[in-house]
């Protein structure tokens, strides 16, 4: 793991995210229309398969989403599908998740890593290229949308879905290009002595909790994401003890209860794809307003704070 290529990687997200787009007509994911599905991975593939689960529940499908390293698991059947997400080919949760359903359950692998010995009738590739940085982060924007494809695939849900990640790859772009008119004011604001906060609607928790793993897994710093509206009954506490600092994903029809006792305690908080009644520095791109396109560009920015503090911390330390 190295900053320098966390940073050359998150650098590739625009082409890699076109890439994608360009070939999403030519993948076919190899399940039944009307199978029952787990979705199961660790880290950065579970936090996509649950909020992808999330998603085709509401679309009409048959789904859950399941830690890998579950001991409890569903009893194998001839009608169900187990996704098993590793981007390396070698999670051995994951693995093992598969092997206990292989040959009673129809088992398919989601990997980078298609060489890789998996215990899976299929395979489908994330395309999501080699992550110099050693950090699951294009990885895991690639699992969404592959998980978004299956979802079309099987409840025709998501429409235009190769034209909303091209405009995905656009917002990355845009976030890239712009990265010195604001990534300086949230870094600086994020970065308190006791941590940083993330928060996201149910439908995009995934970004919270990816963004908080990316200041843990890199620089190393304290950090936890919490679905917007759990936070008034699990993080509000905080507030009236710590220098809060927290960023929030916008979307959540329960913004204002949180941000309420934001203001009241005096946190500090920096808005990202919308505006909120006072956030420190608010955050925008093109396509923040469509769940799909925010879904999949907004992580770029935690992303990018990550890598600023990364990079700052190695430079202090001497590599």
């Amino acid at each position: 793991m190295t900053p320098e290529g966390f940073r050359a990687d998150l650098e590739a997200t625009p082409t890699a995210l076109l890439a994608l787009a360009d070939a999403l007509d030519d993948v076919d994911w190899p399940v039944a229309r009307g199978d029952r599905l787990i979705l199961t991975g660790m880290g950065s593939s579970w936090f996509a398969a649950e909020t992808a689960a999330r998603r085709m529940r509401a679309a009409g499908i048959k789904v859950t989403a399941e830690i890998a390293s579950a001991e409890a698991l569903a009893p194998p059947a001839r009608d169900l599908t187990v996704v098993g997400i590793t981007a390396g080919g070698g999670s051995l949760e994951t693995l093992r998740h598969l092997a206990a359903h292989r040959g009673r359950s129809h088992t398919v692998a989601l990997t980078n890593n298609t060489a890789a010995d998996l215990p899976a009738d299929d395979v489908v590739h994330l395309h999501a290229g080699d992550e110099a940085g050693g950090v699951a982060c294009r990885s895991y924007v690639h699992t969404l949308v592959q998980l978004l494809h299956l979802e079309h695939q099987m409840a025709g849900s998501v429409p235009a879905l190769p034209d909303r990640v091209a405009r995905a790859a656009a917002a990355a772009e845009h976030l890239l290009d712009t990265e010195d008119d604001w990534l300086p004011a949230v870094a600086r604001t994020l970065h308190g002595p006791d941590g940083t906060w993330l928060l996201a609607p149910a439908e995009r928790l995934a970004s919270a909790l990816q963004g908080a793993l990316m200041l843990r897994e890199g620089p190393r710093r304290p950090a936890d994401g919490c679905e917007t509206g759990d936070w008034c009954h699990v993080d509000v506490y905080l507030t009236k003890t710590l220098d809060y600092r927290a960023l929030v994903f916008t979307g959540s029809r329960y913004d204002d209860d949180a941000l309420r006792w934001m203001r009241e305690r005096r946190s500090t908080f920096v808005a990202v794809g919308g505006p909120l009644a006072g956030a420190a520095t608010t955050v925008r791109f093109p396509g923040d307003d469509d769940p799909v396109v925010a879904l999949l560009a907004e992580i770029l920015v935690p992303d990018l704070v990550a890598s600023r503090w990364w990079s700052d911390g190695a430079a202090a330390t001497g590599g």
